[in-house]
């Protein structure tokens, strides 16, 4: 592909399953009391999970310090992940974690998790920084104080992120009803769709707010 069509193609956020990658943040036990909407949080990661094992896309997830902040909440899924990478470090990118880039050839990065003004940002400026088209999803995402969430929103969008819904990427990454796996992929979002509809992270005042 010529560099212009590459441009092209990470402006318009195009996501192609052979070549992305979902990133999970630091969605650990100890978070559970202090996080905002730490539920709603759960529940589209635990959908993402689910979503990325029925596509077969690469599933990285990172954890801040398991030793002290436990691990990845139990409800998610993480036992496809082709990573599971314990850090130190505020951004997921460790040495580990971007030699699994390269070795995945990938070129795009679905990211969600926590805190949105810390880890997340951090991950998704050091993407950018290494031109991967970064597509964060604004129901997958949150903070402890949850007016930080939407300052690092914007800050990711003005950076050159994605601010994405959770159920823009599955049917984005599916690409065709006719799909094989579309029956599997419409069973997971009509699994979801009541808890969606009570997202703290994508309602909030009775409006979806992206």
């Amino acid at each position: 592909m010529a560099s212009g069509a590459k441009t092209l193609t990470r402006q318009l956020g195009r996501l192609n399953p052979k070549s992305t990658v979902f990133f999970l943040c630091d969605v650990q036990e100890r978070f559970r009391s202090g996080i905002h909407a730490f539920e709603s949080l759960v529940q589209v990661s635990q959908k993402m999970s689910k979503f990325s094992k029925i596509l077969d896309i690469p599933l990285v997830v990172t954890e801040q310090y398991s030793k002290g902040l436990g691990h990845t909440a139990a409800e998610i899924p993480i036992d496809h992940a082709c990573l599971v990478e314990d850090k130190s470090k505020f951004s997921m990118l460790t040495p580990a974690v971007v030699n699994k880039l390269a070795e995945l050839k990938a070129k795009s990065v679905v990211l969600y998790g926590i805190e949105s003004h810390v880890c997340v940002l951090q991950t998704c400026l050091d993407l950018l920084e290494n031109q991967y088209d970064v597509h964060v999803l604004a129901d997958g995402v949150s903070s402890m104080n949850a007016p930080e969430i939407d300052i690092a929103l914007n800050r990711m969008a003005h950076a050159g992120a994605h601010v994405v819904s959770s159920e823009s990427v599955m049917f984005q990454l599916t690409g065709d009803s006719c799909s094989p796996l579309f029956k599997s992929v419409s069973g997971l979002v009509k699994e979801y769709q009541s808890l969606a509809r009570q997202n703290k992270l994508l309602y909030k005042n009775g409006t979806a707010q992206l």
